[in-house]
């Protein structure tokens, strides 16, 4: 299932503000380096680039691996990449599991 897609933006506060402007948007997190908005139903994850690569996220089902990573919001990620480069986030919510 999508759990959300990241681009990368130059300054967020401007980013958000265009998506609430220009969309039916919901900020449900922000901060100056990441915001996660719903636009229409769909999560779209702002992101700077020194921190995250664009991709694409799916939710994983059953328990993270090992080798995984923790965001600070507390879900549990690996991210890798499709045959042709592209990134895919696998992300795990541990309150939905």
């Amino acid at each position: 299932m999508l759990d959300h897609i990241a681009i990368n933006v130059k300054d967020i506060t401007t980013s958000v503000e265009w998506y609430k402007l220009n969309f039916n948007t919901e900020v449900k997190y922000q901060d100056e380096t990441w915001a996660m908005l719903c636009v229409n139903g769909v999560n779209l994850a702002l992101t700077i680039s020194q921190q995250h690569p664009p991709h694409v996220a799916f939710k994983w089902h059953g328990q993270p691996e090992e080798d995984w990573k923790t965001h600070r919001d507390g879900s549990h990620y690996k991210y890798i990449e499709d045959p042709d480069g592209n990134v895919i986030e696998m992300i795990w919510w541990p309150d939905e599991n």
